[in-house]
């Protein structure tokens, strides 16, 4: 079991994302990198910061930071913990999230819209990892 947003949780999930057959088809033309944010609340006491490099298929680089500082992505999806473990879960789709306002986007939305299976298979990915939630 991999602690949910520690560096050894993304770390398997690029192993996860760079095994994926499905996701390696649906991201052929993705390009762009992500901050992943868990906003705090409840057992979150500080911001959390995920950062995936996607391109072509591939993660190429991920990693946690202490703040958003370290990079400037293009794309910033930050949501509550209990948000990104219903999607983690399969309990709400990421591009619902996104279009209810539960999880809130900065960056080119129009460009996700038409990632819709390449955003699906990377969830995909994320219940391959095997996750501990903070409680």
């Amino acid at each position: 079991m991999y602690k949910f947003g520690s560096e050894e949780w993304v770390k398997a999930l690029q192993e996860a994302i760079n095994a994926s057959e499905a996701y390696a088809e649906a991201a052929k033309t993705w390009e762009g990198d992500f901050y992943f944010i868990v906003e705090p609340g409840g057992p979150i006491e500080k911001e959390m910061v995920m950062y995936m490099d996607l391109w072509h298929g591939k993660c190429r680089e991920a990693a946690v930071y202490e703040d958003r500082a370290a990079k400037t992505p293009a794309f910033v999806i930050s949501a509550p913990l209990s948000v990104w473990r219903r999607v983690i879960e399969k309990n709400l789709d990421p591009i619902q999230g996104m279009m209810t306002r539960q999880m809130k986007i900065q960056g080119d939305m129009v460009k996700i819209m038409k990632a819709v299976k390449a955003a699906k298979e990377l969830v995909e990915c994320t219940t391959k990892v095997p996750t501990e939630f903070p409680e």
